[in-house]
């Protein structure tokens, strides 16, 4: 039972709290509850909310829901988007000796979703500045985001630059920004006496390119498990007390915390939609989902279907993560709308990189129970999913 789910009766208490007073508007969130079905049949998130989608059933779960094969998929091919899909993501251009994994597409409960029109996007969105901050999952999304706009409109004139922390992309004849700005964290690291210091009350470093988007996407979660080499600080600033080291989750809510005020304080909501991605499983341990892998190997390497069954297998880690989002956004005055993609991202151990990713080498794609990316998602793939959902939530 080492995937089972567990939840503190409080938690439970306020995200049903949390669903009980939520107004219908674009900014609510949309959450799923918890709910356990025994001891041996794993745990499952149950949730509804008002259809979105005119002539479709009176409920409809976005976020769950189950992945069918779809023989017109990909909705793209890497070729399509010259220049975007970055090699970390290019799987198929990185050997990948299978497809499958391509052709499933995400069937919500009691609604289906709207196909994506990339013309459409870019009418609606005209004159508009999307921006993206957070980890490389968010750059995951939006170079995902790209493909699916250029791919449905090729003939829109489109400008690119990629710097750190600020890459951009720009369709020209619709005067549309969107851009991805690294933020791991969302809150500031700097530089003091060469010491990287995590501080958990300042953003404004990074939240200065942020304020004047119209359409915000957030997200954060992996690198505050990150520790020896990969640890992305050498100190953590919280009030003033310097750490080298503290409870994770602490830190994470804290920084989360200062995001929210800034949110609150700093955007104009009747400008300015602002949506929070939920936590992106990986996919590194066979028995969160299984008592073994389909491939007999130590993580995702290998895998090729989806996971199929009523349970949508979530490590008590990401699990935790995803809670403490929850918990922050349910302190909001005016909530961020949470993309809640945890679940339904669960289930596919078949999207990831791999070894198949240009940042691993030959020598290190030999040895894939220690070099595989478990982590990041194929592209097309996965995170096309997540911007189909947020197409229907902005437009439907």
């Amino acid at each position: 039972m080492s995937f089972l789910l567990r939840i503190s009766v409080s938690a439970i208490i306020s995200l049903v709290l949390l669903v009980l007073q939520q107004e219908p508007s674009s900014s609510a969130i949309i959450l799923s509850l918890k709910k356990r079905h025994g001891s041996s049949s794993g745990n499952q998130y149950s949730s509804s909310r008002p259809s979105a989608f005119q002539g479709n059933r009176s409920t409809c779960s976005l976020f769950l829901g189950t992945w069918v094969r779809d023989s017109s998929y990909p909705l793209y091919k890497p070729a399509d988007c010259p220049a975007v899909v970055e090699p970390e993501f290019d799987c198929q251009m990185y050997g990948r000796p299978d497809s499958d994994y391509l052709k499933y597409r995400w069937q919500p409960q009691n609604c289906n979703l709207p196909t994506f029109n990339g013309a459409a996007f870019l009418l609606r969105m005209k004159g508009k500045t999307i921006m993206f901050a957070g980890d490389s999952l968010g750059k995951n999304q939006w170079e995902s985001l790209i493909c699916l706009i250029v791919s449905s409109a090729p003939s829109t004139r489109t400008q690119m630059t990629r710097g750190l922390p600020l890459s951009t992309f720009r369709f020209l004849d619709y005067g549309i920004t969107m851009s991805f700005y690294k933020a791991p964290f969302l809150v500031d690291i700097d530089a003091v006496q060469g010491k990287r210091v995590l501080k958990l009350e300042e953003i404004s470093g990074n939240a200065n390119a942020w304020h004047d988007a119209d359409l915000l996407i957030f997200n954060t979660g992996h690198w505050w498990s990150h520790t020896g080499s990969m640890q992305g600080w050498d100190l953590i600033q919280s009030g003033n007390s310097y750490y080298q080291d503290m409870d994770r989750f602490v830190a994470m809510e804290k920084a989360l915390r200062t995001w929210a005020y800034w949110v609150e304080t700093h955007v104009d909501r009747s400008r300015t939609q602002v949506f929070f991605l939920s936590i992106s499983p990986t996919h590194d341990n066979p028995s969160d989902w299984a008592a073994s892998s389909s491939s007999g190997s130590k993580n995702c390497y290998g895998e090729t279907e989806p996971i199929t069954g009523a349970a949508y297998p979530v490590s008590s880690y990401t699990d935790q993560l995803r809670s403490v989002i929850v918990e922050v956004l349910h302190g909001m005055h005016n909530p961020a709308f949470l993309l809640d993609i945890t679940l339904l991202s669960s289930l596919r151990k078949d999207g990831h990189p791999s070894v198949y990713s240009g940042l691993i080498s030959g020598s290190q794609r030999s040895k894939p129970d220690q070099s595989a990316d478990c982590s990041h998602w194929c592209l097309p793939g996965l995170p096309d999913t997540w911007n189909q959902l947020l197409y229907t939530i902005l437009f439907y």
